[in-house]
């Protein structure tokens, strides 16, 4: 996010945008005479936040997530697209409101020295035993979710149409939102007409980002195997050395981005692991890495991906390997691009039920997320594209945040994935909560 974040005076009001929205103080009055139930939903996010499951193993985040739907009345189906939660609540006719929060935690060694810190365990997809924490607040994101559907719920008189509530699973391995598209989403359940979601980030808590248009960018993993041929460490002059080789591509591809592309077009290319050999005196016969791509444009990225190509080819044919490298795309989320009429009629909602100046526009960010699957079927789908919002509020305590600035751009400000990542339950949660309140009651008739 752009430190320079500043208040919208020019967004709309949703009035202006469809003469029959309904009334932005609406939401105020539903939240007031709403119980705000701070000591469930405070016990709720630590009880999360201290077993936090890897992608598609959620199992307990969506049993506890579904038995809070239906406690608030939804009709609440499990296994949708592997763990996916949907609850459905009808209150007459009226448009269908999507609300998503998503469920998986991370394979990080938890270090916040919480009382309620994350001390569990998951298995990785390699088979392997890891620790496990919720370093990018998901946990935060299901809270504030049950939270603001049994607010909603709780207040049927003052809205119609139906809520469609969204528990995703898989999002850190940007497989969640298709997984349970392709098992009918919008099909066995009622399509929405707007789609809204929210994500927790290090930004001070109680305030909120907002981009009409583009706001994050698209994604792309490569798993990238270089072939050589191994031997014996005193002997290298007879082996293809695979690490070297593969070290080179990995110093080689950060041109990309330095070399090759617009500083208007930014982009980041990271190589994030690498794995190769089992004993110092052997040279493996193959070395692997993976690399992260981010673009903000298809055409962009459809450029980065061919140049990886390009890089880790030409490097395996200077050493002379025997084969050419295997290169393997996953985890290819699309950009995240808001609706401009729909944010404006969130953020104005929003501004409502938040103190002053504290709901902002900013600047997109380089960060990826699978949300924008809801709203681009890009023909794989049944039916026309959803329009959406997703926006970013905060978590991190706004002390820690230097003087004139909104964002997490500071080492004393652990960001997401950070093994120090720690919003504060109290105001976070109930932010959050409030956000989605507003933003749901902006297009509920």
């Amino acid at each position: 996010m752009s430190s320079s974040a500043e208040p919208d005076p020019t967004a709309a009001d949703p009035t202006a945008l469809d003469p029959t929205a309904p009334d932005p103080g609406r939401a105020a009055r539903v939240l007031d005479a709403a119980d705000p139930r701070t000591d469930h939903w405070r016990a709720l996010y630590r009880d999360l936040h201290a077993h936090p499951e890897l992608s598609g193993r959620e199992h307990r985040t969506a049993a506890a997530l579904a038995a809070e739907l239906r406690e608030s009345g939804l009709e609440v189906t499990e296994g949708v697209g592997g763990t996916g939660v949907v609850g459905v609540l009808r209150n007459g006719d009226g448009p269908v409101v999507m609300l998503r929060a998503d469920m998986d935690g991370l394979p990080v060694r938890e270090e916040t020295g919480l009382p309620y810190q994350s001390r569990h365990s998951d298995v990785d997809p390699a088979g392997d035993t890891v620790p496990t924490m919720h370093a990018c607040g998901h946990d935060m994101h299901v809270t504030a979710l049950a939270a603001a559907v049994d607010a909603l719920a709780v207040a049927r008189e003052q809205w119609h149409g139906t809520l469609l509530v969204v528990g995703q699973p898989a999002e850190e391995t940007a497989s969640g939102a298709s997984a349970m598209l392709e098992d009918g989403l919008f099909r066995r359940f009622p399509k929405p007409d707007v789609a809204l979601g929210q994500h927790v980030g290090a930004l001070p808590a109680g305030v909120s980002h907002h981009a009409r248009g583009l706001l994050m960018a698209a994604a792309c993993t490569l798993d990238v195997t270089v072939h050589g041929r191994g031997g014996h460490g005193s002997r290298p002059f007879v082996t293809v050395d695979p690490v070297l080789t593969a070290a080179y591509a990995v110093t080689r591809l950060q041109a990309i981005a330095a070399r090759e592309t617009s500083p208007d077009d930014p982009v980041v290319v990271t190589v994030a692991t690498f794995h190769a050999g089992t004993k110092s005196n052997i040279i493996p016969d193959t070395a692997t890495f993976t690399v992260n791509l981010r673009a903000r444009s298809d055409a962009t990225m459809a450029r980065l991906v061919a140049s990886v190509r390009r890089v880790v080819e030409a490097e395996a044919a200077a050493a002379g390997c025997p084969q050419p490298p295997t290169v393997t795309l996953r985890e290819n989320p699309p950009a995240t691009v808001n609706d401009p009429d729909v944010v404006d009629r969130v953020m104005a909602a929003q501004r409502a039920v938040m103190p002053a100046g504290t709901v902002r526009t900013a600047e997109p960010l380089m960060g990826s997320e699978d949300f924008s699957e809801y709203g681009l079927p890009r023909g794989r789908y049944d039916g026309d594209p959803v329009p959406y919002a997703f926006w970013f509020w905060g978590g991190p305590d706004p002390a820690l945040f230097p003087e004139g600035t909104d964002s997490g751009l500071s080492p004393e400000v652990p960001g997401n994935h950070s093994a120090q990542f720690a919003p504060l339950d109290d105001p976070t949660i109930a932010a959050g909560r409030r956000l989605l309140v507003a933003a749901a009651l902006a297009f509920l008739g």
